[in-house]
């Protein structure tokens, strides 16, 4: 059976930067931070003064007040950018199309934030005192769910799990299923809340997270020579993607197309990536084989870039293994230096972006960028978007547990 061309149709996002992908889009050119002092724990729990939390975000626009309290903040983030989506992609989702719409929304810990109050109560109050809806806002398919009751899609619906690869892995997965005709829509991406004191005393115990407390704040700082670690950020991005003839039929507006979806694992280490970013590197490969691509077909890649010590140099290695001396030609940018990391829903964001970059010709910087690393010596965009036409992105992410995740964005046709 011929495969079928996949296309992407409406994004909807909630990020550290803005509650919607216009005003974060506008962030990500103008290279704003979406850093901030925590909010959600006591000062002092941690040696981390920033994270990049969502502000101001209103769950009553998309649930009622019942509905609030029976779901956690990463599902209703979850729900706010698929609606948004939707909306975006001018979709209509009727009872006869509703079995051909599904949900591949995923999250790297699920409701982390319900599942320490819920915890919090049990050992303080008793098991009766919790909320009646515990396990619905704990787990991790909870985003997925919601969303699929929300829209009434009731196509293939689940929730991927690959550390921060999560939601990169549902774009890509969600492309295979329109690919081969299990759905003609499909809502993807990823949620999370994972501004937390359990999970972020885990990054601080191996050493992942910045202690830079300058304000404002100057990190993280991706590929640079001064980089200390991440900034763990929070959200929720989603992507719509159809079939192609199916979305020219409907007069759809087409942001760009997906051609290739390349999934491999390091098998090395459950948190440090392979040596010279080898597994990494034929995640590139086996994306950009699928797409038919070459090098020099490449105008813009969003690293993972997290700014660890571990990350950036093998990540930069993948590239360089994959591109030859074309490497050194291709605008690369880490846009987690003004989201922070988003963990399972940053890949997502990260997609869109990559579809924004070749929609509207302006590549995103890599911001807080000043000292070279001779490890890292390729084009980062340091500081400053720039215009560039681009054809062909590369979204690249990379997860603990060795999982590596790469998509491959085209201009439409």
């Amino acid at each position: 059976m011929e495969n079928r061309r996949v296309v992407v149709t409406g994004i909807g996002a909630v990020t550290p930067l803005g509650n919607d992908i216009a005003t974060t889009w506008d962030g990500i050119v103008n290279g704003r931070s979406g850093l901030g002092p925590i909010t959600r724990f006591p000062e002092g729990v941690l040696p981390v003064k920033y994270a990049a939390e969502v502000k101001n975000f209103d769950p009553l626009k998309y649930f009622d007040a019942k509905e609030v309290r029976r779901t956690d903040i990463f599902e209703q983030y979850g729900v706010a950018a698929a609606r948004q989506a939707v909306d975006d992609a001018g979709l209509v989702i009727t009872p006869e199309l509703a079995e051909d719409v599904g949900v591949v929304i995923g999250s790297s810990v699920g409701g982390f934030t319900s599942m320490l109050a819920q915890y919090d109560i049990l050992r303080t109050q008793g098991y009766r005192k919790m909320n009646v809806f515990a396990i619905p806002m704990i787990m991790g398919n909870g985003a997925a769910g919601m969303v699929a009751i929300k829209l009434n899609a009731q196509g293939p619906s689940y929730s991927p799990v690959s550390a921060c690869a999560t939601s990169n892995d549902s774009v890509g997965q969600a492309f295979e299923l329109v690919r081969r005709g299990a759905a003609k829509v499909m809502v993807a991406g990823g949620a999370d809340a994972t501004v937390a004191s359990l999970g972020m005393a885990g990054f601080e115990q191996i050493g992942a997270l910045s202690h830079d407390d300058r304000w404002p704040p100057r990190t993280p700082r991706p590929f640079d020579k001064t980089r200390d670690g991440t900034v763990v950020g929070e959200g929720a991005c989603c992507l719509v993607l159809e079939e192609m003839e199916f979305a020219v039929a409907r007069g759809a507006r087409i942001l760009a197309e997906i051609v290739g979806y390349g999934q491999t694992t390091d098998a090395f280490h459950v948190i440090a990536p392979a040596e010279g970013g080898k597994g990494a590197a034929r995640a590139i490969k086996r994306a950009m084989a699928e797409a038919g691509v070459k090098p020099e077909d490449i105008g813009y890649i969003n690293a993972h870039g997290t700014a660890t010590p571990a990350n950036d140099p093998a990540e930069t290695a993948a590239i360089k293994s994959v591109m030859g001396d074309l490497a050194y030609k291709i605008p690369i940018s880490s846009t987690k230096s003004m989201t922070g990391h988003m963990m399972g829903a940053t890949g997502a964001l990260e997609a869109a972006i990559c579809i924004y970059t070749i929609r509207d010709g302006i590549i995103p910087p890599t911001i807080n960028y000043t000292t070279p690393d001779p490890l890292c010596d390729l084009d980062y965009v340091p500081n400053e978007a720039r215009k560039g036409r681009v054809n062909y992105a590369i979204n690249n992410s990379f997860g603990f547990g060795g999982h590596n995740s790469v998509v491959v964005f085209k201009r439409f046709e």
